[in-house]
């Protein structure tokens, strides 16, 4: 073979060496940070909390810890970190639309003080939905840096400029993408006693998930817990779970009562006593907020169901780092 056609090809070898090994580490890397999701299509929601072959993770609001909570573009984050399924807030505007936002005020996450200064104290349920559209859902995160995700360096100004004019989405935009992308929510409906929407928000939730055919794909959870009474006689085949943020004697009757597949207990008061009582039962145990690995770790020895978080991808590396 002529030296030059030898060395071509030699190069060209070594172009192809050099390709494989960079596809099998970057799958063996993948591999062990991102455990592959127990999510078969097929299964409901109640059976993928029971039968999940390791603790699923949540991502709080989407991947909060990196981006504006309850936007699209944090839920998106939330699905490309691996995270199982992502939790949100459903409350109401004015007219009767659902929005996803965490506070019965609009001043914590939107510019609303600065653009309606006369609206004091700016309650999401006194706003139209063109009004709460019309807000900077974003910015605060950069003004903030509520995690010093910014600080750390993690958040590039690049990102933070894509934060600038975000929207609060509606529950059906917020659906329709979890839909989308083959996904799965938690939806959380706020407390709404004393405002109108407490008489349908419930029913109105329901009728959006089956409306889009999501069912398999939700579960519903309030600290209401007669909103999720409600919604078992609205929707009987919706899944629903207890969130509590305070030690109760009998985990186990309140979920039993209510017709709940799980309990999700504020993590500060949950012993392991109380997880293996409630799994043991045949309930599911979403514990949340939590964000320290060495928490993380402690509740998956523990025997949870599951993880709710800010940092979805901590989560999952604690789980791998269990299995």
């Amino acid at each position: 073979m002529p030296e030059k056609a030898r060395s071509s090809t030699i190069k060209l070898m070594k172009h192809c060496i050099a390709c494989i090994l960079a596809f099998l580490l970057s799958f063996a890397s993948v591999s062990f940070a991102q455990p592959d999701r127990p999510m078969q299509a097929n299964l409901s929601m109640e059976k993928i909390i029971m039968q999940t072959s390791r603790p699923l993770v949540i991502a709080h609001r989407g991947f909060r810890g990196i981006a504006p909570e309850n936007t699209l573009v944090s839920a998106q984050k939330g699905f490309d970190a691996g995270a199982d399924m992502w939790e949100l807030d459903v409350a109401a505007s004015s007219e009767g639309e659902l929005v996803v936002i965490h506070d019965n005020t609009l001043v914590r996450t939107t510019n609303a003080a600065s653009i309606f200064p006369k609206r004091s104290p700016w309650t999401v349920y006194d706003f139209s939905l063109a009004e709460l559209k019309s807000l900077d859902a974003g910015s605060w995160y950069a003004l903030t840096d509520p995690f010093k995700q910014i600080k750390s360096g993690r958040v590039a100004a690049k990102e933070l400029q894509a934060f600038a004019g975000l929207q609060i989405p509606t529950l059906r935009e917020a659906l329709e993408l979890t839909k989308r992308l083959g996904w799965r929510v938690n939806i959380e409906i706020k407390d709404a006693t004393g405002f109108a929407c407490d008489a349908w928000i419930v029913e109105k939730t329901a009728a959006l998930i089956r409306e889009l055919d999501m069912v398999p794909s939700v579960l519903v959870s309030s600290f209401n817990h007669e909103y999720l009474r409600r919604m078992k006689k609205t929707a009987p085949e919706i899944a629903v779970a207890a969130l509590i943020d305070k030690p109760i004697e009998d985990p186990v009757s309140v979920l039993k009562e209510i017709g709940a597949v799980a309990l999700n207990p504020n993590a500060k008061y949950l012993d392991e006593a109380t997880v293996r009582t409630v799994r043991a039962a045949g309930f599911g145990v979403l514990p949340w907020t939590v964000n320290d690995p060495a928490d993380m770790k402690r509740l998956i020895q523990w025997g949870v169901t599951g993880i709710i978080t800010d940092f979805p991808d901590e989560g999952l590396k604690q789980v791998a780092g269990h299995l």
